[in-house]
């Protein structure tokens, strides 16, 4: 079948929307037709070539919802009419991470950036080349084939525009508040970076009982919205996050700081580190340059305070469990998720919304295929 889909042909490139040639799902695949996709900013990365493809034509997306219409030999997970968010990550349910409860560390990880199936092959094709499809999804194209692995089935009163966000975002910054840094009740937290993920860092830290969260972020829109979703103070620098910080805690400093900045660089972890306390946990969510290494803390200080610094990957917690959850707390009310969404746009503007994302006018942005399908 044909679907129009948004390909880089290069890194750095800009986002090439054409038709392309579907085939059709084969064992423990699925065929879906994608209603919403968030644009997260780890597809602008692959855009500028902070994270490169292992090849191009790529098709971009790993953040959406959409409907289930055909499905492969030997699926059981879902059935046709299922609405489902996707996984980026295509957990397998049986390796070391997997049987331990943490899919978030599947082998299949690995697949993020190959761009094939699991079995190795592509099912997207233009100029009779294989497609890449990131992280197994391509969430930018109006049909997609992915592994019934990746498919999380959800109700059907969600909207589909709510629904793709938790495909991503929503789960990682909500964990990277609520497991990775450990906060307790009456912890004083820093978020620094309020976008897509960081607007949910806010959130989870004040559901799990944060006394003080404290905003980092240059944007006044995104101060203001935090504001409104949790936050109890927002600074446009960190400088001054970490002073309230130190005036809260008799010199201390916060317990933890969480660091959801759009692209991670060296100082950010400086300025982080610096602002967290004795015994207190630095966590680190944004992704950086592929090629981009040292961390730059006093070595001294790092043994003799025992601070702890943490990667977060999709939260650390398990998609199967996560999407599902986190669409529980919305509809009862403890998670906001509408808010997030400043802008929904057609495939057709994705360069166009990707520029607004840097001209700091998105929190999320969405796009909706709605229109393309009938509203179906």
């Amino acid at each position: 079948m044909k679907t129009t889909a948004a390909l880089l042909w290069e890194a750095p490139g800009t986002w090439d929307v054409r038709e392309v040639d579907l085939d059709p799902p084969k064992a423990g695949e699925v065929l879906v037709q994608m209603m919403a996709s968030g644009l997260c900013h780890s597809d602008d990365h692959f855009a500028q070539g902070d994270i490169p493809f292992h090849s191009y034509p790529a098709c971009g997306g790993h953040e959406g919802a959409g409907i289930v219409r055909e499905v492969g030999p030997g699926v059981t997970r879902v059935v046709p009419g299922d609405h489902i968010v996707t996984s980026f990550i295509p957990a397998c349910g049986h390796c070391r991470m997997c049987v331990a409860g943490r899919q978030n560390l599947c082998d299949n990880g690995a697949l993020i950036t190959v761009g094939t199936q699991l079995d190795g092959t592509f099912r997207m094709h233009a100029d009779g080349r294989g497609v890449a499809q990131n992280a197994c999804l391509s969430t930018f194209s109006e049909w997609t084939v992915i592994p019934e692995v990746s498919a999380t089935p959800i109700r059907r009163d969600i909207p589909f525009e709510v629904a793709a966000i938790v495909g991503c975002a929503v789960p990682t910054g909500w964990g990277s508040a609520v497991r990775a840094a450990g906060i307790d009740a009456g912890d004083v937290v820093i978020v620094m970076g309020t976008g897509g993920i960081g607007m949910n860092a806010v959130q989870g830290a004040r559901y799990v009982g944060a006394e003080h969260v404290l905003a980092v972020d240059p944007v006044a829109m995104k101060r203001e919205l935090a504001l409104k979703l949790g936050a109890t103070q927002a600074f446009a620098d960190i400088g001054e996050a970490a002073e309230v910080a130190r005036s809260l805690t008799n010199g201390q400093g916060a317990d933890s700081a969480i660091v959801c900045v759009g692209v991670l660089a060296t100082e950010h972890l400086a300025q982080a580190y610096a602002a967290v306390r004795k015994g207190g946990t630095l966590v680190v969510t944004s992704a950086a340059k592929h090629d981009l290494t040292g961390i730059p803390v006093p070595l001294l200080e790092f043994t003799m305070s025992e601070k702890r610094i943490q990667g977060a990957l999709y939260g650390m917690g398990g998609p199967a469990r996560e999407i599902p959850l986190m669409l529980d707390l919305y509809r009862n009310g403890s998670l906001k998720l509408e808010e997030l969404i400043t802008r929904t746009y057609d495939l057709e503007q994705v360069n166009e919304a990707y520029a607004d994302l840097h001209n700091g006018l998105n929190v999320r942005a969405v796009v909706s295929f709605a229109n393309r399908h009938g509203g179906s």
